[in-house]
């Protein structure tokens, strides 16, 4: 409109315009002003009698004033929108076919690329044109131009999916729909990252479009602002991932953050990348047991599923201990087997080898007093009865026994071996044997070596045989080209036990020379723990496959998978697909992880140069501004003005003023009616005023203290919750508790408190370091706190950490918090007062924590934290305690409460009551049990 970017939704509406220069002409006249007579009536009559009454007229300031208005109000009924179509092309009659990137690389500015996507549709509609949707990451489907209202909402249910876009996939549709339509506007909304298909999307787009006159337009973001993580890597004896880019992008450095199962963070550790690199790697230097129980890597601060890498069994450091079966002089460097083994298993394991001069069976023992994951054992032939019995022992709980042929070995065995092996050997190659040395045979399918390559010049020239029998097929793992296994295995109790028919050095082959050996131990020691499937599978069937059981959607959360996700082969190795969502598959032991990126996966820019031809644009250039709000405002504040100055000119004003001078009580009532009105509501005060004693005060009445956190509404929240637990610990108890206390714990005295209650309010600054340490007194001194979370609603199992949860950890990372467990069944907490199972709050679905205690009759100090009372002193919850609990003036809830159960509150209270009750008698109760004996002991 007039060459400016405007545009409306209902133009018909403008022609009111035209009405204006009447409104001119009718606002001229005002009423004259009324006049005011005084008395005697001879003045009246005198006065009356004019000889010609004239209209006042309107001043022009006023008539512009209440033209404006009118003009605001009739451009805001009209729709203005400021730039409305800032970049489809076409006739305006055409469809729109607007393409959508929907993989993880658009997840971290999916907000940008929704509302740039939702302007174009919505000038389709003001243009009255018809849309297509495609969104390149979803399954390929015919597409169908509809009307622009069922395309917004069907755009408004489109989210990221958590793999690569093959948009070549989408290609024949694609073309079909143009050839449909020709002439019809293409948006293309890109994120900059090439897919599977690499620049095969943009070469398919350009041909369809000139073959059937279509515009194109594409719009993406100056730089891809997605980051990935691709991984993991056990190499170097440490865990690490990389953090990757499509391009430079302003996004040079960051965090990637380690967590548990549970979603608590184990370890950070910042990128940064090098000039204009697009990768860069991140490792953790953890302790074994740390490392792990790591389940997830995440960029912090990047909501996708390319920025999330889980960990499986695969990526868990075993503790391997090494045994070697010969004398000194074999045990040598270069001549011993285990210099091979530990060379090899270093990368991914922690070697552990005994001391010198020790024998087989002490250097086992010794292993096993470790704690080792995988016990190998290099030329050992039959053991001793009490070690065989210790070893099969540490293979039915669940151990892995590697075994290495040898001359020992050959001799004489034993039953922890998988086949029944022949005496002596077999000789390939020599003066002696007719046969020459012979190669390894492809893997089979269900060998967990499957997909590995043999080469061509591993030669065996030993090698100790197996007896023949109907399970020898089911249990080779590998095979020489003759079909004599090298590497058997079979499954003993929880444990494994695995079977090398060569020696671990190069006496018999030349396969610890070949790095087919490094990748054959790392495969081998990732059983460890674990049950694989493959062992006693038919002679080529093919793999198993695990079921998905928590897949990530685009944004990088753990959610259950979708119907539409498939089984994975157990010895799957790529990168998500849309059938194979990233996730975990198979049992929560032993399962696989399949993640959105792979160790050698890197994301790389989009080549456009094909679409030459087409229009480029901006995500910001394409922002729509609605402007019917601004002229609704403008419009009322104008008309508003416009009353106010009527009012002025009709001596309404001067009126109303003289009356107040003259009824000084009418006019106080008014001013204050207008302070009332202006002064703030108490409840939203920056600090509500907490009754805060001190002294001698405190020390006398027993009080529960909550922390002012400066939130007015959850401060005052606190204060209700806590007056109302108060209250019913009077009725119900015989305690009488005083009036609940703020505190802010960097200034008050906190030893008169039992119980303090620290709601978390992340939008606050962290606590101070005064604060903590005064906090951590107080816990080793007995007292307890319970930091309520108020994030039941909000977390997600399997999820990110909510900004609550996030806030405590940071807050309580200098603490000496013990460990922690949900409370138990048999907790003392449950039978303080009355018998609960649980401590509902406003929120039924939040876990409480405490203390973990030791199992019944084990011994060891306590933690450093606990006190001589046993009660634990961090209780942790996330029911959001005090809503259930406030009360009002005349005792009423103030909250509503979340869940079914209509006596929840009753059970918070009860449970509340259960606190404070724990706080100040301790575990008593839990000595309850020993009643008996202790008064049979009195009455001896």
């Amino acid at each position: 409109m007039f060459g400016l970017p405007l545009s409306f939704a209902a133009p018909a509406a403008l022609a009111a315009l035209i009405a204006l220069p009447a409104l001119w002409y009718l606002l001229r006249v005002t009423p004259p002003r009324p006049r005011r007579i005084d008395f005697p009536p001879l003045r009246i009559l005198a006065d009356l009698l004019p000889e010609r009454e004239t209209p006042a007229r309107t001043p022009p300031w006023l008539l512009v004033l209440r033209l404006a208005a009118a003009a605001c109000l009739i451009l805001a009924v009209s729709g203005p929108v400021w730039n409305p179509t800032p970049q489809a092309a076409g006739d305006g009659r055409t469809p729109l076919l607007l393409v959508l990137d929907n993989g993880f690389t658009a997840a971290q500015d999916w907000r940008d690329r929704v509302r740039v996507a939702t302007a174009e549709v919505e000038a389709a509609a003001r243009a009255g044109r018809p849309v297509a949707l495609l969104a390149t990451a979803a399954a390929p489907a015919g597409l169908e131009a509809t009307g622009p209202g069922p395309a917004l909402e069907r755009l408004r249910a489109i989210e990221p999916l958590p793999h690569l876009a093959d948009r070549s996939a989408q290609l024949p549709a694609l073309t079909a729909f143009l050839e449909r339509s020709p002439g019809s506007a293409v948006v293309w909304v890109h994120d900059g990252v090439a897919g599977p298909d690499g620049d095969a999307f943009p070469a398919g787009l350009a041909a369809a479009a000139v073959r059937n006159r279509a515009d194109v337009t594409v719009l993406k973001a100056e730089r891809p602002p997605a980051l990935g993580l691709a991984g993991p890597d056990s190499s170097g004896g440490q865990l690490g991932v990389s953090v990757v880019r499509a391009a430079a992008n302003g996004r040079e450095a960051g965090t990637v953050r380690a967590l548990d199962a549970k979603g608590l963070p184990l370890a950070e550790t910042n990128f940064a990348f090098a000039g204009d690199a697009t990768a860069t790697e991140v490792r953790f230097d953890l302790p074994v047991e740390l490392r792990n129980t790591i389940a997830r890597f995440e960029v912090a601060g990047e909501h996708s599923a390319g920025a999330v890498v889980l960990a499986d069994e695969r990526g868990r450091r075993r503790r391997v201990g090494l045994v070697f079966g010969g004398t000194a002089d074999q045990a040598q460097p270069l001549l011993s087997p285990t210099y091979y083994l530990s060379r090899a298993l270093t990368p991914f394991a922690d070697v552990q080898e005994p001391r010198a001069g020790r024998g087989v069976a002490e250097s086992i023992g010794q292993m096993l007093d470790s704690q080792v994951s995988v016990l190998v054992l290099a030329d050992v032939g039959a053991l001793d009865p009490a070690t065989l019995e210790r070893v099969s022992g540490f293979v039915d709980k669940g151990g892995l026994l590697l075994r290495f042929a040898g001359p020992r070995l050959a001799a004489g065995s034993d039953d922890l071996v998988p086949v029944r092996l022949r005496r002596g050997g077999r000789n390939l190659g020599g003066t002696l044997s007719w046969d020459s040395p012979r190669t390894l045979a492809p893997f089979a399918p269900e060998s967990p070596f499957a997909g590995l390559t043999p080469p061509a010049d591993i030669g065996v020239r030993r090698q100790i045989l197996a007896e023949p029998d109907g399970e020898l097929a089911r249990r080779t793992w590998a095979a020489l080209q003759d079909g004599t296994p090298i590497v058997t295995a079979a499954k003993r109790g929880e444990g494994m036990v695995v079977l090398v028919h060569v020696t671990a050095d190069t006496t018999w082959s030349n396969l610890p020379l070949s790095g087919l050996f490094v990748t054959m131990l790392r495969r081998v020691v990732a059983l460890a723990g674990t049950t694989p499937p493959t062992t006693g599978a038919a002679p080529g069937a093919p793999p198993p496959v695990l079921a998905p059981r928590l897949t990530l959607d685009g944004f990088g959360a753990l959610k259950p998978p979708p119907a539409t996700a498939r089984a994975v082969p157990a010895t799957w190795t790529e990168r998500a697909t849309p059938d194979h969502p990233p996730g975990y598959y198979g049992p929560a032991d032993g399962g696989l992880a399949v993640n959105a990126l792979t160790a050698e996966d890197r994301l790389k820019p989009l080549d456009l140069k094909a679409l030459a031809g087409a229009r480029f644009g901006g995500l910001e250039e394409a922002r729509t501004r609605d402007l019917r709000g601004p002229f609704f405002l403008t419009a009322l504040l104008l008309l508003g003005l416009d009353t106010l100055a009527s009012l002025w000119l009709g001596g309404f004003l001067g009126l109303m003023a003289a009356r107040l001078r003259r009824r000084p009580a009418t006019a106080a009532l008014v001013l204050g009616l207008l302070v009332l009105g202006a002064a703030p509501d108490p409840a939203r005060a920056v600090e509500p005023a907490a009754n805060r004693p001190n002294g001698i005060e405190s020390a006398l009445v027993t009080r529960i203290a909550y922390v002012v956190t400066g939130d007015a509404t959850v401060d005052e929240t606190s204060r209700a919750g806590l007056a109302g637990l108060t209250q019913m610990l009077a009725s119900r108890t015989a305690l009488e508790p005083g009036e609940p206390a703020g505190i802010d714990p960097a200034r008050d005295e906190l030893a008169f408190y039992p119980l303090i209650y620290w709601p978390i309010v992340p939008s606050r600054p962290l606590p101070g370091e005064a604060a903590i340490r005064r906090i951590d007194a107080f816990m080793k001194n007995g007292g307890t706190v319970i930091f309520d979370t108020r994030d039941a609603m909000t977390a997600r199992p399997g999820g990110p950490p909510t900004p609550e949860a996030l806030y405590l950890q940071r807050m309580l990372a200098t603490l000496e918090v013990p460990e922690l467990e949900p409370v138990p069944r048999d907790h003392v907490l449950t039978k303080a007062f009355y018998l609960v199972d649980g401590f509902p709050g406003r929120y039924a679905t939040g876990q409480t924590w405490v203390e973990a205690l030791p199992p019944a009759g084990e011994g060891g100090e306590r933690r450093p934290a606990r006190a001589g009372d046993g009660v634990s002193p961090i209780v942790i919850t996330g029911n959001d305690l005090a809503s259930a609990w406030a009360v009002g003036r005349r005792g009423e809830a103030v909250y509503p409460l979340v869940g079914g159960d209509p006596r929840q509150r009753e059970m918070a209270f009860r449970g509340g009551v259960n606190l404070v009750m724990y706080a100040l008698t301790g575990n008593y109760k839990a000595d309850q049990v020993h009643v008996p004996a202790l008064l049979e002991r009195l009455g001896q």
